[in-house]
């Protein structure tokens, strides 16, 4: 088994401090990190501006629940 990264994946791009940012321990990745990545990764991410909030679904394709 060789150690070399999968070559058949693009590199992720380099993060820059406008990519991301720390919630407690959490890593949040930004829209612009997402662009620049250039597709959903379908995880549901908060700040997707593809679309994508999780089940499968693009934002607007389901009603969302009533909060108080």
């Amino acid at each position: 088994m060789d150690s070399y990264p999968n070559q058949d994946q693009p590199a992720a791009p380099r993060l820059k401090s406008e990519d991301y940012y720390f919630e407690g321990d959490l890593m949040v990745f930004t829209a612009a990190y997402h662009l620049k990545r250039g597709s959903c990764c379908k995880s549901a991410c908060r700040h997707c501006p593809y679309g994508f909030r999780g089940q499968g679904k693009p934002v607007g394709s389901a009603k969302s629940p009533q909060t108080k």
